[in-house]
This record gives C-alpha cells, sequence and structure tokens, in this order.
C-alpha cells in the first residue's frame, strides 16, 4: 500500500496527523513514517490487515539519535567529569522525562493501539508507551528529513529540560536526594518504616513512610518495599520543596581542553 493509500485510511483520517505536523513544525515526506512511529503492536493484535508495522525498531532507532544528539550537547557545552555527564543524559533520556515531553506535545490522541491498552490511559504503563513513542517519533524524523532536523526537534523538546533536571537533582534517585538534602540542611539521615502490607503475598501492596527523627514527613505505595520507598522519597522531597544537592556546573568555553 502506498503512502498517499495509508493516509486515506478513515481511522488515519481521524487521527489528523497534519495537525501534529503543524505542531512539529515538520511536514514528513513520507508520512508513513509518522504514522508508523504511533503504531503500539497491540493494535497490530487486533488490527491485522493494518498496512504499517509496530513502532518498536523506530524506537530502537530514535533511542541511538536522542543519545547521540543529548551526548553532543552535554559533551560540546560542560566541562564536568564523564560520570556526572552520564548521570545528567541519563536524566533527560528516562521513561519520566520523555513521557512529559510526549504529553506536552499532544501525542497521545494519535496513538494506535488496542482496545485493552486504549483504557490505561492515565497510567504508568501508559507513561511508557509514551516515552517509547516519542522516540519512536524521533527515530521517524531521521528517516525522513535526516539528523539536522532530529537534532532540532531534541535541542527544542528534551535539552530544554536540562535546566530543570540539574536545579531539582534528578539526576540521581530519590531516595539519594532526600537523604542529602535531609543531611545537607538538618543534619538528619532519614529512616523508613512500613505502615501496613496488603494483599496476598504474591501481589502485596506496601505502604511506607518516610520519617526525620519522629516526623512522618511522606508515605508511598509499591509492590515491594523498594518501590514504596522510593514514591515516599519523591512525595517528601515535594513536601518540604527541596531541590536536591547543590552541583558544581563547569562551562565550557571555545579553546577550552577536551
Amino acid at each position: 500500500m502506498s503512502s498517499s493509500t495509508t493516509k486515506e485510511l478513515p481511522e488515519v483520517q481521524e487521527k489528523n496527523f497534519p495537525a501534529l505536523e503543524k505542531k512539529l513544525g515538520i511536514v514528513f515526506k513520507n508520512q508513513e513514517f509518522l504514522i508508523q512511529a504511533f503504531v503500539h503492536r497491540s493494535y497490530l493484535n487486533e488490527h491485522h490487515d493494518f498496512p504499517l508495522g509496530q513502532n518498536e525498531r523506530l524506537e530502537f532507532l530514535g533511542d541511538a539519535v536522542l543519545e547521540l544528539v543529548v551526548t553532543e550537547f552535554l559533551f560540546e557545552e560542560y566541562g564536568n567529569p564523564e560520570g556526572e555527564l552520564t548521570n545528567w543524559r541519563a536524566a533527560l533520556v528516562n521513561a519520566v522525562i520523555l513521557s512529559n515531553i510526549a504529553y506536552e506535545i499532544g501525542m497521545e490522541p494519535f496513538l494506535f493501539l488496542s482496545h485493552g491498552e486504549a483504557k490505561d490511559a492515565g497510567t504508568k504503563a501508559r507513561d511508557y508507551i509514551m516515552a517509547n513513542c516519542i522516540e519512536a517519533l524521533i527515530g521517524a524524523i531521521y528517516l525522513d528529513q535526516g539528523y539536522t532536523i532530529a537534532k532540532q526537534f531534541v535541542t527544542r523538546w528534551v535539552l530544554t529540560k536540562l535546566p530543570y533536571v540539574l536545579e531539582n537533582g534528578l539526576w540521581i534517585d530519590a531516595k539519594s536526594r532526600f537523604q542529602e538534602s535531609a543531611q545537607e540542611l538538618l543534619g538528619i539521615t532519614p529512616t523508613y518504616r512500613v505502615l501496613d502490607e496488603n494483599g496476598p503475598d504474591h501481589d502485596k501492596i506496601f505502604n511506607v513512610g518516610i520519617y526525620l527523627d519522629k516526623e512522618l514527613v511522606a508515605s508511598g505505595q509499591g509492590s515491594s518495599k523498594q518501590e514504596a520507598q522510593t514514591e515516599a522519597a519523591e512525595a517528601a522531597i515535594k513536601v518540604k520543596g527541596w531541590k536536591g544537592p547543590k552541583i558544581d556546573i563547569i562551562k565550557r568555553n571555545s579553546g577550552d581542553p577536551l
């Protein structure tokens, strides 16, 4: 099936991909690349005659392009040690940041999902699909428009989040972030306690509290104690309004050694 015929399918027409192209500022030469970036594998299980494949190969490509663009930028702009730059990059390209960007762009209505997956809006599973989808979109842009335009997309939507990542200490995990802030600001090491646990042994939900001395700052839930502790730490950071440990940001100037 040709690209023009694919665009004329009713299920594609109702998505209105030209509106997304307008939002992105990119007109695809081959719109099938754009459409396929939004095809989740579950959709094809219910629509065997759909002419395009699922988006995982595009996601594989886009992940590499994204990482290269971010790596180039960090290498050129900052003189910090390799380990710190690696942490910054990981924080910029993780599923939480990428899914937030995908929602910001307004990508969700363009997804092709099975009936079951379509009901999971607002869940972590949907967030994961959104994060993968934006990587697939980057892959589609790279194939259709080349590296320069893909780099412009990543610069506009992803690299602009770096100040937020650095200011809020998102380059380290929530438990470490809260502990370092608590020790730095209060001289206290936080502790965690299981407040309660519910459900059968194979499907327990733990409710864990995070304490500063005797003060219960926040609590979190999860299917493991570790997950619940992380949720509690993230909640506690918001309660306290702490932005995470300070970091020495070394900006590179023209002519600085590599």
